[in-house]
């Protein structure tokens, strides 16, 4: 058999199928619930807490290495003449986009995981009623009775006419 074949057996199977649709949906739903957390649930709760918005919730931990970088290239470019004036230039020029794109600060970001795991608490609820849900129509399912198959009814139908023959 193929490589091939032996893939388009694995590809095709119902649990592999069901699983990409699965995965497919979830990221969707998961956009739904951030959008419902960022957009619906927080801005109540950070107004409640004063205007806080809590994915500007950080911490300085202390100056960058790009702001390091800049301080540096500034010092070699103020020291250099010539050719070596023209590269000191350039890296200033470099480490003034490296402060422009990373700033000049560290930061711890608590404010984002804050929001983070609450948007992993509401889609974890969300899941456990959908289970639940779905656990409970299942068990109405099994609990409603089902009529008996045609060969027991017909069979039930003969004794009890034999019954009342003797």
């Amino acid at each position: 058999m193929g490589i091939f074949q032996e893939f388009k057996e694995f590809a095709m199977r119902g649990n592999v199928v069901d699983l990409a649709v699965g995965l497919i949906i979830g990221a969707e739903f998961g956009k739904i619930v951030n959008s419902a957390v960022n957009d619906l649930i927080m801005p109540p709760i950070g107004k409640a807490l004063g205007g806080v918005n809590f994915t500007d919730l950080r911490v300085s931990i202390g100056e960058s290495g790009a702001a390091k970088a800049l301080a540096a290239a500034k010092e070699k470019a103020a020291a250099a003449t010539g050719d070596a004036a023209e590269s000191a230039a350039a890296a200033v020029a470099s480490a003034e986009k490296m402060v422009e794109q990373y700033g000049t600060e560290l930061f711890i970001n608590y404010g984002s995981f804050i929001q983070n795991v609450l948007n992993f608490t509401v889609i974890a609820f969300a899941v456990f009623m959908v289970v639940k849900v779905m656990n409970s129509m299942k068990k109405k399912e099994e609990a409603a009775p089902s009529a008996p198959p045609r060969e027991e009814v017909l069979l039930t139908e003969i004794r009890d006419l034999l019954a009342k023959k003797a």
